[in-house]
């Protein structure tokens, strides 16, 4: 999957979400991601799914976050 397409995914799973769950649901899309991701800047990714720039920092937390996940096991391709 390219970069392309895991916006429009991201973009896609967010919108499907219910409106309480939308912030929760990014912040899983960012985590499954973020391997693919790794080599942009939060700048790019707001752009890239169409997101205020403020949620850049959401960004960088949950990639950073996400080595520490998947050594304690998580399995991102359950997410």
């Amino acid at each position: 999957m390219n970069e392309q397409q895991i916006y429009d995914r991201i973009r896609s799973v967010i919108n499907e979400a219910p409106r309480n769950r939308q912030t929760a649901e990014l912040h899983l899309q960012m985590i499954k991601y973020a391997d693919e991701l790794k080599s942009i800047t939060s700048k790019e990714f707001c752009e890239g799914v169409g997101l205020p720039a403020s949620y850049g920092t959401e960004f960088s937390k949950m990639r950073n976050i996400t080595e520490r996940l998947k050594a304690a096991g998580l399995d991102i391709n359950l997410i």
